[in-house]
């Protein structure tokens, strides 16, 4: 039972890894206050789902999965290439509504408020993923993967133009950098990401439904993110793990699951309050948040 569990926050801290890694390309790399990172989240998991519920592979369930994300984002970043601070933090806040609305309303398709449940674990070349432990193994093979490729676009020349253009946007066109493609790479491959991310997490709870990607589950991604630092890859890593177990020791006190929801948002909303005012790079950051 002891096992199970610790697998379980294994598999978590993947999921939160590569959701949190992707959302720093586009805020933490190329300086694009993103709150619309769950709908891609979101979007991934419904079409991973549905792959898998009408009965096709898992390589391309969650390929398309990344895709359909992929091109969610590059639909977002095209819609805000024109916004900038607080604006595109609006604009992208108002398409993660419009995407929760579109899995509350499209009922046939979603199954609305009610959800999708059944969702078929993983299998891949003969290999079944349904157990904890082999669910953990692939989670984790995929999140190596994840941050190796974000590694490497961060340390390329493309990474380099993307934090110029967070640096000055305006420099950076001036130079002849491209930014408006630049910012649509930047968005794509974060959706992409995130869609991944979704994939893994609708196989592994094997029920979703639109509750699971509102704005108030990005709660923590930010808190991670910016407590992690801004452009920081190591600081995303060690601040998943400290964010993921920081409220587990509530179990242990006895309280019950529906209060530890609220409590644990509680907790990353005063610690990214308490970051923001007293340290805005975060530990590991390269820049302030703005």
């Amino acid at each position: 039972m002891i096992e199970i569990y610790f697998l379980h926050l294994g598999i978590l801290l993947g999921i939160y890894l590569i959701l949190s890694l992707s959302l720093q390309i586009t805020f933490g790399y190329t300086g694009l206050i993103n709150f619309g990172h769950m709908a891609f989240f979101g979007v991934g998991a419904y079409v991973s789902a549905l792959l898998m519920i009408s009965g096709l592979p898992f390589i391309i369930a969650i390929s398309l999965a990344g895709v359909l994300s992929a091109l969610t984002g590059f639909l977002l970043a095209t819609l805000t290439n024109k916004l900038r601070g607080d604006y595109l933090a609006l604009a992208t806040l108002g398409f993660s509504f419009v995407v929760y609305n579109i899995f509350i309303n499209w009922r046939p398709l979603t199954g609305g408020a009610l959800g999708l449940s059944g969702i078929p674990a993983p299998s891949l070349l003969g290999l079944d993923f349904s157990s904890s432990y082999s669910f953990f193994v692939l989670i984790a093979i995929i999140t190596l993967l994840v941050y190796f490729l974000i590694k490497k676009l961060v340390d390329s020349p493309l990474g380099k133009v993307m934090e110029a253009i967070r640096d000055n946007e305006m420099a950076t066109n001036v130079l002849g950098k491209n930014t408006f493609k630049i910012k649509i790479i930047s968005f794509s491959v974060s959706a992409f990401f995130a869609g991944i991310a979704g994939s893994m997490y609708a196989h592994y709870i094997t029920f979703i439904d639109p509750s699971s990607f509102t704005v108030m589950q990005l709660i923590p991604i930010i808190t991670i993110v910016i407590i992690g630092g801004l452009a920081s890859l190591k600081g995303t890593i060690i601040a998943t793990i400290v964010l993921v177990l920081l409220p587990e020791p509530l179990r242990l006190i006895g309280f019950s699951n529906s209060l530890i929801g609220p409590i644990r948002h509680g907790i990353y909303a005063i610690i990214l309050l308490l970051i923001l005012i007293y340290k805005p790079k975060g530990f590991f950051g390269k820049v302030e948040l703005e």
